[in-house]
């Protein structure tokens, strides 16, 4: 992976995570300092949520028009220029109100929804196809990585620096992440297509695609049944179990969080150590991971011990990465360069919407029965995910040194 345009992609896209992260603790400070209310604390990751499924959901129209590198600039540039006037506001304190907060928000959150998923197809178009897998586990373990101590160091940087100058180093992130982007090399030709069908006919090709090709549909399936499963590991319900069922201090909430991410950053090391190996047994590896994760799943809703819980998270990340990487792995070696854009913009649509739905159904699973019940019935979500792939798994090749694309 020595590509000079590989390294500008991740290394675009670190500073553009790390910002992300500061920007939203420096926000979470300046909001509650302003309304002193919970409510627009909650408005945050619900705002950043719809914005990017409204993005992703269009990003279809872009995608025929505008090559993936102009896609990712121009998100960056634009996420860049809205930080800019959020910071010069929170700065100066000029007239306008928490709406003007509000709707920076919702903008900055729009224009990144179409950044992931043309990040992920424009991978293989950046390395070799042997180096997939081994790409897919570095970007992941770069987020990962972000994700784990970025928000201890921005909680860090808030209480230094305060949350106003936090917005100004995210704007500064922000303008390294546009600059690095703008030297990514892309030589995948590139033919604009003319508006001949109609925008709804342009939006529906991604999730077309995935219907009619078996692989792609098998794997949609079980993506949607994980966005719902998931849920139970946000914070809110993770806050819930450390309470009623582990009995321990709100600072195991802290231990349990960072041990989930250490699991995700192991599982994308190994994937990236093995990648050769992993590659010569994808089929199986996403059979025994389904049921693997299922599992770690259910012990850890019935379980009650905290150490043992911090044994079981940080399994369950570990697990639930390598699964993630080969399953972007076989999108990426199945689809044509054409195709995988307007795949990952559906599949970002449908993960955000389930994602949002499927929140306020376990939390109020969570509340009005059990916690517990909550991880039940994500572990038994999981095991259908991985009955569902045993039965169809002759349509995944399991060995890509051998096996031809479908």
């Amino acid at each position: 992976m020595k590509n000079n345009s590989f390294r500008f992609l991740w290394i675009g896209q670190l500073f553009a995570n790390l910002g992300d992260v500061f920007y939203v603790v420096g926000l979470i400070s300046i909001l509650y300092s302003v309304t002193e209310s919970v409510m627009y604390l909650a408005l945050l990751p619900f705002l950043n949520t719809f914005g990017r499924f409204i993005s992703s959901f269009i990003s279809p129209l872009l995608l025929n028009r505008y090559r993936l590198k102009s896609l990712l600039i121009s998100s960056q540039f634009s996420k860049t220029t809205i930080l800019l006037l959020l910071a010069s506001w929170v700065s100066f304190q000029s007239l306008f109100g928490i709406w003007f907060i509000v709707c920076c928000i919702l903008l900055i959150a729009f224009f990144d929804g179409w950044a992931m998923p043309a990040t992920n197809a424009i991978i293989p178009r950046l390395v070799k196809e042997s180096e997939l897998l081994k790409a897919n586990s570095f970007i992941s373990v770069i987020n990962e990585t972000v994700q784990l101590g970025g928000w201890a160091l921005g909680g860090l940087l808030v209480a230094l620096i305060n949350g106003q100058n936090v917005i100004w180093l995210t704007f500064f992130l922000f303008v390294l992440s546009t600059i690095f982007m703008l030297w990514i090399v892309d030589k995948t030709p590139f033919q604009f297509k003319e508006e001949k069908q109609k925008s709804f006919e342009t939006l529906k090709e991604g999730w077309l695609t995935i219907w009619k090709i078996p692989i792609f549909r098998s794997i949609h399936v079980m993506i949607f049944i994980e966005a719902i499963a998931n849920v139970v590991w946000v914070a809110a319900i993770l806050y819930v179990f450390v309470n009623e069922v582990l009995n321990v201090t709100e600072a195991w909430w802290g231990y349990i969080n960072t041990a989930f991410f250490l699991g995700l950053i192991l599982g994308g090391v190994i994937c990236s150590r093995y990648s050769v190996k992993i590659e010569k047994n994808m089929r199986k590896t996403v059979l025994y991971s389904s049921f693997g994760v299922s599992m770690v799943t259910l012990l850890f809703g019935i379980n009650s011990v905290a150490w043992v819980a911090l044994i079981m998270v940080a399994l369950s990340g570990f697990i639930d990465q390598i699964k993630g990487i080969t399953i972007h792995t076989y999108l990426q070696k199945e689809a044509s360069t054409e195709d995988l854009p307007r795949i990952y913009s559906a599949q970002y649509s449908m993960v955000s919407l389930v994602f949002g739905f499927s929140t306020l159904a376990f939390g109020g699973l969570a509340e009005y029965f059990s916690v517990q019940l909550a991880f039940i019935v994500s572990g038994l979500l999981l095991a259908g995910s991985g009955i569902y792939i045993l039965t169809i798994k002759n349509r995944f090749p399991n060995n890509y040194n051998s096996a031809e694309k479908n």
